[in-house]
C-alpha cells in the first residue's frame, strides 16, 4: 500500500509541475546544474576552501527543507483556498482509507526522493566542477549528494516537528521556545556545536560515530513530524467587522487590500507566528554561517550586513503568504486596478516582515556590537523592498510557481544576485575597511530599494496587461 501510494505521489508531483510549466519544466535541472557549476567555478578564483563551500551548501539545503516542511503550517489552507478543484493525495485522509500520519510520512519520503533527483542531483553535478578544479576527490561529490539529501530530510522533519508541537497545548509551545532559546544561546556561546549533530559532520569526517551523530537527529525528526502534527478540523474562523475596521484604520488602507491580506495571514494556519518562525530559521542559519566563515577563513564578516541581507531575502516567504489565497482573475470583479492591489500587498508585506526581522536584529545585540546591528537595521528593510519589487514584477500574485518555471527562476535569481553579491562582498570585507564596506552596503541596498519601488509600481500595469 505504501509503495503504491509513494509512486502515485511522485507521479502526481511530476504531472503537476509539467502541467504548470510545460516543456520549460524539463530544463530546470539543467539550469540548476549550470548555475551551481558557474558559481562554484567563481569560488575557485577566491580563497574560499572546500569546507566553507560544503558548509554553505548544507545550510542552503537545510533551509530549503524547512520551507518544504512548512506544509504543517500552510497545507490545510493550500487545500481549501489555493488548489481549488485540485486535491493532492497528501490532503486526502478523509476520502482515502489511509491515516493522515501515514499520508504525511509518505509525502515527506516522496519529497526526499523527488528533490534529491530534481534539485540536489544537479547541485552535486555543479559541485563536481569545483572538485575537478580544486583537486577534491570524485568520491566527495557522491558523499556531498548523500549528506545534502539527509540535510534536506533534517530540515523538513524539523519544520514539521516544530509545527506539530505548536499545534499542541500552551505548555508544549513554551517548552519548545525554551529549548530553542537555550540551544541558540549555547551555540552562540560556543558550548554547543550544531554542526556536530548534522550530516555535515559526516561529510567532513566519515565514520560510524559521525554517521550516528549526524544522521540520527534527521531520522528522529522525520519520524516525530508526522506523529506530532495534528491537522485542525473545520473551516477558517470569520473575522469580526470590528477587528477588520481596527486593522484597516491602523493601516490607513483605503482599498482594503492590505487589510484583507494581513488578516488572511493572521487567520491562516500558523497565523503571523509563521512569519516570525521563518525569519528565525534564516536568522539562525545566518548566524551559523557567519561563525563558520570566521572559523575556516581569515575573514571576520560583518554580522549586521549579513543579517540585514539574508533577512531581507528571506522576506520572500512573507510575499508568498500575503499572496497565497490570490487569483489575478478574482480582482476583475472589483473596481480596483492592479496598481492598487500591489500597493496593498506591499503594505501587508512590510507590516508583517519588518517587525519580525527587527526582532531578531534586536536579539543579536546579545553578542553583536550595536553599531553593526544598526547597520543591519538599515540594510534589512531596503533589501526587503527590493525583494518585494522583483518578486511582484517577475511572479505577480503566483510566487510559488517561481521555483520550477525555468525562465522566471533564472530572471529572479539574476535580479537577486545583482544586489546580494555586492552585499556579501561588503560583509566579508568589513574587517579590512569598515568605512568602505558600510558605504557600499548602504549604497547598494538604497539603490536596490529604489529599483524595488520602481518595479513594484510597474508590476500593476504589467499584470493588468497580462490579464487581458
Amino acid at each position: 500500500m505504501t509503495g503504491g501510494l509513494l509512486g502515485r505521489m511522485i507521479r502526481e508531483e511530476y504531472r503537476l509541475h509539467s502541467e504548470l510549466f510545460g516543456d520549460r519544466f524539463a530544463a530546470f535541472p539543467v539550469v540548476v546544474a549550470a548555475l551551481s557549476g558557474g558559481g562554484f567555478w567563481l569560488l575557485t578564483l577566491t580563497d574560499v576552501g572546500s569546507g566553507a563551500v560544503a558548509g554553505g551548501l548544507h545550510a542552503l539545503v537545510f533551509f530549503f527543507g524547512l520551507q518544504v516542511g512548512s506544509i504543517g503550517l500552510v497545507g490545510r489552507d493550500a487545500l481549501r483556498d489555493v488548489l481549488g478543484d485540485v486535491t493532492l493525495l497528501v490532503f486526502s485522509a478523509r476520502t482515502l482509507p489511509v491515516t493522515w500520519r501515514r499520508l504525511l510520512a509518505v509525502f515527506l519520503l516522496k519529497d526526499l526522493l523527488y528533490y534529491s533527483v530534481l534539485f540536489l542531483g544537479p547541485l552535486a553535478a555543479g559541485y563536481a566542477v569545483f572538485a575537478a578544479v580544486t583537486g577534491v576527490s570524485a568520491g566527495s561529490v557522491g558523499l556531498l549528494w548523500l549528506t545534502t539529501a539527509v540535510t534536506f530530510a533534517y530540515g523538513a522533519g524539523a519544520s514539521l516537528t516544530l509545527a506539530g508541537v505548536a499545534t499542541r497545548n500552551r505548555v508544549a509551545r513554551l517548552a519548545l521556545v525554551a529549548v530553542l532559546v537555550t540551544a541558540t544561546a549555547a551555540a552562540i556561546a560556543g558550548r554547543l556545536d550544531p554542526v556536530a549533530y548534522s550530516p555535515l559532520a559526516f561529510q567532513r569526517s566519515p565514520s560510524v560515530a559521525t554517521a550516528i551523530a549526524g544522521f540520527g537527529p534527521a531520522l528522529v525528526l522525520s519520524v516525530l513530524g508526522p506523529l506530532t502534527f495534528r491537522p485542525a478540523d473545520g473551516g477558517a474562523a470569520r473575522t469580526s467587522p470590528d477587528r477588520y475596521s481596527r486593522v484597516r484604520d491602523a493601516l490607513r488602507d483605503r482599498t482594503g487590500v492590505a487589510t484583507r491580506s494581513t488578516l488572511e495571514v493572521a487567520r491562516s494556519s500558523g497565523s503571523v507566528w509563521k512569519v516570525l518562525f521563518s525569519m528565525g530559521v534564516l536568522f539562525g542559519v545566518t548566524a551559523l554561517l557567519v561563525r563558520e566563515v570566521g572559523r575556516v577563513t581569515a575573514l571576520s564578516p560583518s554580522p549586521g550586513i549579513a543579517f540585514g541581507t539574508l533577512l531581507g531575502l528571506g522576506a520572500f516567504t512573507t510575499y508568498s503568504w500575503v499572496t497565497q489565497f490570490d487569483d489575478r482573475r478574482e480582482y476583475r470583479r472589483y473596481p480596483l486596478s492592479m496598481d492598487a492591489v500591489f500597493a496593498g500587498k506591499r503594505t501587508a508585506f512590510l507590516v508583517l516582515s519588518l517587525p519580525a526581522g527587527l526582532v531578531y536584529l534586536a536579539l543579536s545585540l546579545l553578542w553583536v556590537p550595536p553599531v553593526d546591528v544598526a547597520l543591519g537595521a538599515v540594510v534589512f528593510p531596503l533589501v526587503a523592498l527590493y525583494v518585494f519589487g522583483v518578486t511582484a514584477y517577475v511572479t505577480g500574485l503566483s510566487p510559488n510557481e517561481l521555483l520550477f518555471d525555468t525562465p522566471r527562476f533564472v530572471a529572479f535569481g539574476a535580479a537577486l544576485a545583482l544586489v546580494t553579491l555586492p552585499l556579501v562582498v561588503a560583509a566579508l570585507a568589513y574587517s579590512a575597511d569598515p568605512a568602505m564596506a558600510t558605504g557600499v552596503a548602504i549604497g547598494v541596498a538604497a539603490v536596490g530599494a529604489a529599483v524595488g519601488l520602481w518595479l513594484s509600481a510597474r508590476a500593476g500595469p504589467r499584470w493588468q496587461a497580462a490579464g487581458r
